[in-house]
């Protein structure tokens, strides 16, 4: 899929927590700065209960849902632009990803070391992003220099460049999140370019302990500063969806239900870091597997094929397609095809979301 979020925040914020319960992993959770030095990776399944339907009704042998590459980056400090802390190295892999979940500590816990000495969610947001910005202006700054020479050259492409580069350079300076921000094709094509840590979508996670309505008045002051900057805020206990993550499936439920929760904290993250990718989930369905498959918003038919085997694009026929809805309503694929909701979609045809599909291709 190709498609990676990655967990970024201060040192001692829950993030490495956060990441295990997400991916099931077993990574180092320690109470001091830096016990994750290494990026720990990880695969995240995003839980979606049509999947579940999918294989009642097709009495399906294997369920398969959708996934996303989850990297749990060491925690940053104040400096980290200059290389404070291994800065350039945890920078470098702040680059390689699609999406940022930004862990912000929301709870005290006394016997848990803050690097600053006291727990202030807006301080510790900006810490992290000054520290992203700072980066971005001197690539933007090695950029605009070079630029500068392509127009002293003549080169009239070169000017339209410069000038975004400068206002790039200018809303940084203002402390502007550019991940948040329209921008033309041709400018998105310079930004992707650059490769800029602050143009990346964010996803505020903010990080509370067990029942602690203290909790609450910092996890306000997270959900304000994001509206501000138009940005999303998933609220999760991540010790509790640890201990949540080691217990079967089967009991999973009664343990939600004990703690007063419909679903589990991850869930929703999961789902709002697959929004904010923009991605929408297709599903194939039959006898041998359900499956569910996250593709890019707009993608055609052949492309989403392609994301099953290359083989399936380039030899692409046709689509069977009809929607999970209708397949709920009818109760049955053939009941579907008897209403005349049973559709063949050729080579132009735009995946939407919940697409039922069997490609048709030659070998």
């Amino acid at each position: 899929m190709g498609l990676c979020c990655g967990m970024i925040g201060l040192p001692n914020v829950g993030k490495t927590t956060v990441f295990n319960a997400l991916v099931g992993a077993g990574a180092v959770v320690a109470n001091y700065p830096f016990s994750t030095v290494e990026t720990n990776v990880g695969i995240a399944q995003v839980p979606d209960p049509r999947v579940d339907r999918l294989v009642e009704i097709f009495k399906s042998k294997k369920k398969t849902p959708s996934t996303l590459e989850v990297r749990d980056i060491a925690g940053l400090v104040e400096g980290a632009s200059t290389g404070e802390g291994l800065g350039n190295q945890f920078l470098g892999q702040i680059r390689e990803v699609d999406v940022l979940m930004h862990v912000v500590r929301c709870f005290q816990g006394g016997d848990v070391v803050h690097v600053s000495g006291s727990v202030n969610p807006t301080r510790d947001i900006g810490t992290i992003e000054t520290e992203l910005m700072l980066a971005d202006l001197e690539t933007l700054d090695r950029r605009k220099q070079r630029t500068e020479k392509k127009v002293r050259a003549g080169d009239k492409k070169a000017a339209f460049e410069l000038a975004f580069v400068q206002k790039l350079m200018d809303l940084l300076d203002k402390g502007e999140w550019l991940g948040n921000l329209p921008y033309t094709p041709e400018e998105r094509l310079i930004l992707d370019e650059c490769q800029l840590l602050a143009a990346k979508p964010v996803l505020f996670v903010a990080n509370v302990t067990e029942g602690a309505n203290a909790d609450e008045a910092m996890v306000k002051t997270v959900r304000e500063f994001a509206e501000k900057r138009g940005a999303w805020v998933v609220t999760i206990c991540g010790q509790l969806e640890a201990e949540l993550s080691t217990l079967p499936d089967s009991e999973r439920a009664d343990y939600l239900k004990e703690m007063g929760l419909t679903e589990s904290g991850l869930v929703r993250l999961a789902r709002e870091a697959y929004a904010l990718l923009n991605l929408i989930t297709f599903f194939t369905a039959g006898e041998t597997e359900s499956r569910a498959w996250p593709l890019r918003k707009g993608l055609t038919a052949p492309q989403a094929a392609g994301k099953i085997h290359s083989d399936m694009e380039r030899g692409f026929i046709r689509a069977e397609v009809y929607t999970y809805d209708d397949l709920m309503v009818c109760g049955s694929e053939a009941k579907v095809k008897e209403k005349g909701l049973f559709r063949l979609e050729g080579k132009d045809y735009v995946i939407k979301e919940a697409d039922v599909v069997y490609f048709r291709f030659n070998v």
